[in-house]
């Protein structure tokens, strides 16, 4: 079921801001076969094929003490977001 793309884009965004991979696109099939759990990718993602998708990929693992760039401002964190940019969002966005 869709969502509407404002709250779409705002989720990619916070993933990326956390380090993840983001892709954004139309969805095509052209086959090969992925599995994650017991759930066969390519089939979990057919329900979308001809609709704009966007996908989040994160590995997920410990990051207690690894040392980031922010992919936004340059400047280097602790933890899952640049601070400076959270605070910047948060103080333009209002929340």
């Amino acid at each position: 079921m869709p969502i509407p793309s404002t709250t779409a884009r705002e989720l990619a965004n916070r993933a990326y801001g956390a380090g993840a991979s983001v892709l954004r696109g139309q969805l095509v099939s052209d086959g090969g076969r992925l599995i994650i759990g017991d759930m066969d990718l390519q089939e979990w993602l057919r329900e979308h094929v001809g609709h704009e998708v966007i996908l989040v990929a994160a590995s997920i693992g410990e990051t207690e003490g690894q040392r980031r760039t922010c992919r936004i401002c340059g400047r280097e964190y602790d933890g899952l977001e640049c601070p400076h940019c959270r605070d910047a969002r948060l103080r333009l966005r209002g929340g």
